[in-house]
């Protein structure tokens, strides 16, 4: 797991979705799940196939908030349960960035 990664993508949460290009936010994608996939851990495989999921409907062309929102709902709970069995330095910034993301989600689906 990289640090510099995380902060940055936690940072760019906070500042809002619409502030966020769709070209940065599948660079974003892209290397998480890079990251994600080839961790070798089943859980985090799984959130990277989720991650694969929103780069498919952030690229589509045909923005559907719903599911875009769903899809950011599911990262976080999946976040979260990986920041459960976290090591201690990377724990509450997975957290954060699960509670961002289940947010971030619930508002997406909310305005639709």
């Amino acid at each position: 797991m990289n640090h510099e990664l995380l902060g940055a993508t936690i940072h760019a949460l906070r500042n809002g979705l619409t502030t966020i290009p769709i070209s940065g936010a599948l660079d974003n994608t892209e290397t998480w799940q890079q990251h994600l996939l080839q961790s070798g851990e089943p859980a985090l495989q799984d959130v990277g196939r989720e991650v694969g999921n929103l780069q498919s409907l952030l690229s589509s062309g045909n923005l559907n908030p719903d599911a875009i929102g769903n899809s950011l709902s599911m990262l976080g709970i999946q976040t979260n349960q990986a920041a459960a069995n976290a090591s201690p330095d990377f724990k509450s910034q997975l957290q954060e960035l699960g509670d961002l993301l289940i947010q971030l989600g619930s508002k997406l689906q909310a305005a639709e």
